[in-house]
């Protein structure tokens, strides 16, 4: 990225996240979201008691630091691609920024029956509805990006609608703002906010000040079997990629690799 800091770039997103936001409301207010959703039923933190280790598996196609990820598949032929070959759950963008959009999400959660992650940037409790009228089964909530009000009153609001959160985390910060919640899966990402590189050193430097209680999940700079052992080995209960698996020569297999790799590494603790 050449010394461009992140936090432009962050602050450029959520910027014109405002502005989309405003535009859903005029299209669709919420009190017809409201009246279009059903409530859900917690599918996430039910698959996560059924595992060990699980892998969330990301239909990305684009990234704003390095462009274009992924030309040989649409999202939805991504999707069933990480459903038959292992994946816990798939994570869907809906950020335009990634390439994503509201109709991909609809697109998934017609050809798929894993839990869905709606990766976005939420501001607004508006978002989170319409998440789960979207048929979302979890949102990611970035702790950088909320003040601490904010954020509690967002996990709540999931909640309420039967959806889980995944708190994101970058730094001690942002750990100790989720920590003071009662979010029960925290996500650390790996990804520089300075530098915008990826290392999961990140995650092994955060992780001592984790509380082990919550549900553990390292996201992004992920590419290899033996990241996501380690990754386990250290207290991880599950991985979150994209780049790593689009990227990857063969996806099936890179899916394969990555939904054992943790598992593999129970077995031998």
């Amino acid at each position: 990225m050449g010394g461009i800091d992140v936090r432009d770039i962050l602050a450029e997103i959520v910027e014109k996240k405002k502005g989309i936001v405003a535009d859903a409301k005029r299209q669709m207010p919420l009190d017809e979201v409201k009246r279009a959703l059903v409530c859900g039923n917690f599918e996430m933190a039910h698959r996560f008691r059924e595992r060990k280790w699980n892998l969330i598996a990301e239909c990305k196609l684009q990234s704003p630091a390095k462009g274009r990820l992924c030309r040989r598949y649409s999202v939805t032929e991504l999707a069933r691609i990480y459903e038959d070959n292992g994946a816990s759950m798939l994570s869907v963008h809906t950020d335009p920024h990634f390439l994503g959009c509201n109709e991909d999400f609809r697109k998934v959660r017609a050809e798929v029956s894993l839990p869905l992650l709606r990766k976005d940037f939420i501001i607004d409790a508006y978002q989170i509805y319409e998440a789960r009228m979207l048929g979302a089964n979890a949102v990611l909530l970035i702790a950088r990006i909320l003040t601490p009000e904010t954020l509690k009153k967002f996990l709540y609001t999931a909640w309420s609608l039967g959806m889980d959160a995944l708190v994101e985390v970058h730094d001690r910060r942002d750990m100790e703002a989720a920590l003071a919640m009662p979010a029960e899966f925290i996500g650390i990402n790996n990804r520089n906010l300075v530098s915008f590189t990826t290392s999961i050193e990140q995650t092994m430097e955060l992780l001592p000040y984790a509380d082990k209680k919550r549900t553990l999940i390292s996201e992004s700079g992920i590419f290899t079997g033996e990241d996501a052992r380690r990754l386990r080995a250290a207290g991880c209960d599950g991985i979150l990629i994209g780049e790593g698996l689009v990227r990857a020569d063969d996806i099936a297999a890179q899916t394969r690799l990555m939904a054992a790799a943790g598992a593999e590494q129970q077995d031998m603790d």
